[in-house]
């Protein structure tokens, strides 16, 4: 299906206590990566606007927080029913905006809505302990909300990576401010919307625009307690600091340059889908896509297959576009340099032509580059875009110690039919999640997203069972009601 992308551009508000209101600060355009055109509008938040909306939130937080658990899951809910009723629609907006096909757009809020899904399972999870520990004394730890929470989140998924969060720290009585990428802003007030029409009490969630300086005036109100944060590695390192440094909380995650061990026994099916979809879905601008191949032993048939898959991929039906004129200008460049260095160009995407129509839009071609030196640009700097490098290996240790090398630790994966390789992989990883045989190991909910390394900052994981310890605090209560007449020193 065709992306519908708007007509004219939408005027892009915040959302705070409720309402649809003008940021106070300078305009910013969105433009769709499809045509290039100005499909939006917003006006960056002021320091003023953010302590208005942290502020109310903070209030409004109070009285959320005594609402029970179950009474909470009702209006998530709701709000899952409505995001199911207005999943095209949001498809169509997020994908207009971030440049994926209408499939992925579909595919990446259906994730979120399965993190959405563990949040309803919050009511019935033991979220709180009770034992009596001596004669006459008990012991408890119950659950309890931080209070205002903030996330800021990036443009290649305007709903999934938000909606990693929102359920989650709602359910569990937080207020919540979002900043989303000011380049794909549009998909939040659908959000927003549908929180509120599912009843969410007004100020509980509140939407923030802007850029660097709206961002850094969130982190630093002192009435914002976590920091959740998804983009670049320079720019989570940047957040965790500073919110570190204030004594908040901070899990930050950034970027990546992900492996696939390709070994001469993998299933030449599995293989050559796996790993094209894996570096060209969502034009490889995600943070778990393959980016480096590495080649064990004779697996040119492996190859090829890949080549092949990824040539028959029709840009804006089976590809999407690259967020910015910039970003295929960089991209284009990467591996002209590539080249230059002595990569081999097994498919050059440089010259694809773009889809009919659609010639003022973003576009590049899956590329795939051979014989790439361990060390080089190639092999170690993140492209976010549709690009694989190979290095060719001598034997699995040797893939697994350049694989050790690289300062990222997002995602490996390794393609074999040997479960004794597999496994080797699986243990000598330095990464936060691992594939067999799957291109996009993204684990599934209640299984936790986060990586290692210097793809996070902080402790713990963004989703999951292991993400509510981030999102709330635990508080311990000793009890005794009355004397015992045996009592020992533990009573």
């Amino acid at each position: 299906m065709s992306v519908k992308i708007p007509a004219t551009p939408i005027p892009c508000q915040n959302f705070v206590s409720g309402k649809f209101l003008k940021g106070s600060g300078l305009a910013m355009d969105v433009v769709s990566p499809y045509n290039g055109q100005i499909i939006g509008n917003l006006h960056a938040s002021t320091a003023k606007d953010i302590d208005l909306a942290i502020k109310d939130a903070h209030e409004t937080q109070k009285s959320w927080a005594d609402v029970p658990l179950k009474e909470r899951t009702k209006i998530m809910f709701n709000f899952r029913q409505i995001l199911m009723r207005d999943l095209d629609e949001i498809a169509h907006l997020k994908s207009s905006e971030s440049g994926k096909t209408f499939a992925e757009g579909k595919a990446g809020l259906m994730k979120g809505i399965e993190v959405l899904e563990f949040a309803l399972s919050l009511q019935n999870m033991d979220l709180g302990g009770k034992m009596e520990v001596s004669r006459g004394v008990s012991c408890e730890f119950r659950r309890e909300p931080l209070g205002v929470i903030a996330n800021i989140t990036p443009f290649n998924f305007p709903a999934m990576v938000p909606m990693w969060t929102i359920p989650i720290a709602l359910t569990l009585g937080n207020a919540y401010i979002w900043k989303p990428s000011e380049k794909t802003p549009l998909t939040s007030m659908k959000i927003a919307a549908a929180l509120q029409e599912a009843g969410l009490p007004d100020g509980l969630f509140q939407v923030l625009h802007g850029g660097k300086d709206t961002v850094e005036a969130i982190i630093d109100h002192p009435q914002v307690k976590a920091v959740g944060f998804v983009g670049s590695t320079k720019v989570a390192q940047h957040v965790y600091q500073r919110g570190t440094a204030l004594g908040k909380r901070v899990l930050a995650l950034g970027g990546a340059k992900n492996h696939i061990v390709l070994l001469p026994d993998a299933n030449p099916d599995l293989t050559g889908a796996g790993i094209s979809d894996s570096f060209t879905g969502c034009a490889g601008q995600r943070c778990m896509a393959a980016a480096v191949v590495l080649a064990v032993g004779d697996v040119d048939h492996h190859i090829q297959k890949i080549i092949q898959r990824a040539q028959s991929l029709v840009l804006g039906k089976d590809m999407g576009a690259i967020i910015s004129k910039s970003q295929v200008q960089f991209l284009k460049d990467a591996i002209t340099r590539a080249e230059k260095e002595g990569a081999k160009i097994l498919l050059d995407g440089r010259n694809t032509p773009a889809p009919a129509g659609l010639d003022h839009g973003h576009w590049i071609g899956p590329t795939i580059m051979d014989n790439v030196a361990p060390n080089s640009e190639a092999a170690t700097l993140e492209y976010f875009g549709p690009v694989l490098s190979i290095i060719r290996c001598r034997d699995i240790t040797h893939a697994m110690q350049i694989e050790n090398s690289n300062p990222y630790g997002n995602a490996c994966s390794v393609f074999t039919s040997s479960g004794s390789l597999a496994e080797k992989v699986i243990r000598q990883a330095s990464t936060g999640m691992v594939g067999v045989n799957v291109g996009v190991p993204v684990p599934r909910e209640p299984f936790s997203f986060g990586g290692a390394n210097a793809s996070k900052f902080g402790h713990g994981d963004i989703t999951g069972a292991q993400s509510l310890d981030f999102w709330s605090n635990s508080k311990k209560v000793t009890m005794k009601w009355e004397k015992q007449d045996d009592s020992n020193w533990m009573s």
